[in-house]
């Protein structure tokens, strides 16, 4: 069955017939190239210093097909940008769903983090120089970039907390603070920081002191000390790093938007961003579930003479796993239906939950494909150690859990306390009269809410 004919029924009606025809076509390319080409990738890649100075050329031999098949740039959802290829943010992310059971495609096909939030950002708020400089050969695949704003000294999860110097000095500001967790900034090409700081400590809204600048990767006084690894996982080339900025001198021209207006633009970043994400994930946790019927069907690998299919504890893992990721996908697509209608703003429930859920299902379906593996499935021999590493960084990326559980449930009380002690009151009011009206008594005299 096609990817096109998998759509869940509540989605079908919002997906076009181009989408559908390039779902399938994303869906072939990942399959019989990109997977395929995994083991050619590492192999390229090499061993030691090396890994983080090379670009493997079986990726650019990726790309090329991409390109011909018209697979390329398919994240800028159409209401909003002209840019892209497209399509909306729920077809897109169906096809995400696809680019996340392989290390290569979203790259491949130009669809890669961070890169598409960053030119997201330039599309939406970038000037018609940014643009020129930045943006076009971002689309065009020729360099990457990283987006630059956690910070090692403080608790980033609240970003109000960022302490990145930026000083006005002239025509130019002067950068000075530190970054970690930028993603992207190993990469031999790329030549754009997207840097979030400070440009305004006094401002007394603590939601206007920030600011987003652009910066050259070879701008002189950056320091890039080290990249940081993910449970053991080092992600080169592409990598995490952790950067300095000593006296860093960038033009005043290549602040994004306008001073004061960082909260604006990382919000208007993350939203989409994290719907990428999820979907993304959808697709890790189906390729575990692969993997795991995989396993249990192996007729090499039996346990008290038979097949761990046999065995009805593993069988409702299976049936487990399908369900919570039916369920975690429509919580996505719903999200991303509630975008296309508006935008990230007036979706801000709908991304949260899928933040929180999908993660958390999809490693709830590693960790199953894992133990049906045994030791195989904690070392290199299967992909399930490195999906379980790099989805569990999720629950963190993009903002903790815990940040959007408590966002959320301030707002659902907020919002709904009032109405519902009303109502309840209403009703309990008029279950009495009902009771009166007919000669009877309340059989719960001390009932209350």
């Amino acid at each position: 069955m096609s990817a096109s004919a998998r759509i869940p029924p509540i989605a079908q009606p919002f997906v076009s017939d181009r989408a559908k025809k390039t779902l399938d076509l994303v869906e072939q390319f990942v399959e019989t190239e990109c997977i395929p080409a995994e083991p050619t990738f590492q192999a390229q890649l090499g061993e030691g210093k090396q890994r983080w100075t090379t670009n493997p050329a079986i990726l650019e031999t990726l790309k090329t097909k991409a390109r011909q098949q018209g697979l390329w740039n398919m994240f800028l959802p159409k209401k909003h940008f002209s840019q892209g290829a497209g399509f909306t943010n729920l077809e897109y992310g169906l096809m995400a769903e696809y680019l996340g059971k392989s290390k290569l495609a979203s790259e491949a096909t130009n669809n890669a983090a961070p890169d598409t939030g960053n030119m997201e950002v330039l599309a939406k708020y970038g000037n018609d120089a940014q643009k020129q400089q930045w943006l076009a050969p971002l689309l065009d695949g020729k360099i990457r970039s990283a987006f630059l704003m956690t910070e090692p000294d403080v608790a980033s999860s609240d970003a109000t907390n960022i302490e990145l110097n930026m000083r006005r000095e002239g025509n130019e500001y002067i950068l000075n603070g530190s970054k970690w967790w930028s993603s992207g900034a190993g990469d031999p090409r790329c030549s754009l920081y997207l840097v979030m700081g400070k440009s305004d400590a006094a401002n007394p809204d603590p939601y206007r002191q920030q600011s987003v600048i652009l910066v050259s990767a070879d701008t002189p006084g950056i320091t890039v000390h080290r990249m940081l690894s993910v449970y053991g996982y080092d992600d080169a080339p592409h990598g995490h790093g952790h950067i300095s900025f000593e006296n860093v001198r960038v033009p005043a021209s290549n602040m994004v938007l306008g001073e004061g207006r960082g909260f604006e633009i990382i919000q208007g970043r993350l939203g989409p961003g994290r719907i990428h994400h999820a979907m993304r994930t959808i697709g890790a946790a189906e390729k575990a579930l692969e993997w795991l019927i995989a396993r249990i069907n192996d007729d090499r690998k039996k346990t008290f003479g038979q097949n761990l299919a046999a065995h009805g504890v593993i069988l409702e893992w299976v049936a487990r796993s399908r369900i919570e990721i039916d369920a975690a996908r429509l919580i996505v697509l719903n999200a991303a239906i509630k975008i296309d209608e508006g935008d990230a703003k007036s979706a801000l429930k709908e991304i949260a939950q899928a933040k929180v859920l999908v993660p958390q299902t999809a490693l709830t379906v590693i960790d199953r494909a894992v133990q049906a593996y045994g030791a195989a499935g904690v070392c290199q021999d299967t992909p399930l150690a490195n999906l379980w590493a790099m989805i569990r960084t999720l629950r963190i990326a993009d903002g903790p859990d815990e940040v959007h559980l408590q966002q959320m449930g301030r707002r659902e009380n907020r919002t709904r306390k009032d109405a519902i002690i009303e109502r309840l009151n209403w009703q309990r009011k008029e279950g009495e009269r009902v009771l009166a009206a007919n000669g009877l008594a309340n059989p719960n005299p001390k009932s209350h809410l």
